[in-house]
């Protein structure tokens, strides 16, 4: 049955327990750090910075003290289209002054082309690792308290904060949902007959195989969202009401700490690349 256990695969949208440093931290401290540093690894030009963005996630989640097994389980999902986005730039980016290394009929492979692919893989590969991290790190109280206290400023200008906190919090709860909910559907096929997991077959097998479980997922899902969709209705919930917040934040000297690190980190990169 190890070939129905999606939801042990999934690492996103789990949260763990702790008690290390970055556990400690106002939770507006780490909101604040991981929304920098999604932007400035997906706009950093060269491999020097994102390797050392790289370093960085997995030194913190080696000090937040979650097994490194689980977070790089994260990247098993989108392996695939890590390595198909990389060939693709592989044989897409023109040669220029670099040199050509191969030739596949009409397409031709160079330096500059392993590079923009090199780059694209590992830029992919270290926003996972941090989106992934984040959700270790943060809880669903901790995200909405200290997203609610620090867009407050903006919904006075008319940002509707409380929309956005209640999509990010949904979004999180649903990404575990659609990996229990697809373990059952391939649980529940099985037991009928279907022929999934006794063979391995080739990538293009496996891709067949799935193919039955995208629309009962598909519909799974709305039902899913349409009986939360009423749930917040018999709940009176409303957008635009002003919400009260059960804990009060406050910055310590640890949380001004982590944001000098984070601030000398960036400055940093900007020098090396």
């Amino acid at each position: 049955m190890n070939n129905f256990e999606y939801l042990n695969r999934v690492a996103i949208g789990q949260y763990i327990p702790g008690s290390a440093f970055i556990y400690r931290l106002d939770a507006r401290t780490r909101i604040l750090i991981y929304f920098v540093f999604i932007p400035l690894v997906a706009f950093l030009p060269s491999i020097r910075g994102v390797l050392a963005c790289l370093l960085a996630v997995l030194l913190a989640i080696t000090a937040s003290r979650i097994p490194p097994g689980f977070a790089l389980r994260s990247l098993l999902a989108p392996l695939p289209f890590l390595v198909f986005i990389a060939l693709v730039q592989l044989f897409s980016v023109p040669a220029g002054d670099s040199s050509i290394l191969f030739r596949l009929g009409p397409l031709t492979a160079s330096i500059a082309g392993v590079e923009a692919g090199l780059l694209l893989a590992l830029r992919f590969a270290t926003l996972i690792l941090l989106v992934a991290l984040a959700t270790f790190t943060l809880s669903t109280s901790e995200l909405v308290y200290g997203l609610r206290s620090l867009l407050r400023p903006l919904s006075r200008l008319g940002f509707p904060s409380e929309d956005f906190i209640q999509i990010v919090q949904i979004t999180l709860r649903f990404i575990p949902f659609l990996a229990l909910s697809a373990e059952r559907i391939a649980k529940a096929q099985a037991a009928r007959g279907a022929d999934w997991g006794t063979k391995r077959g080739s990538l293009l097998r496996r891709a067949r195989d799935v193919v039955p479980l995208i629309i009962p997922l598909f519909v799974t899902t709305l039902r899913q969202a349409e009986n939360l969709a009423l749930a917040m209705d018999a709940r009176a919930y409303a957008t635009g009401e002003t919400v009260t917040s059960l804990r009060q934040f406050q910055f310590r000297l640890a949380d001004y700490i982590a944001m000098a690190a984070a601030f000398f980190f960036i400055l940093g990169l900007i020098y090396i690349i």
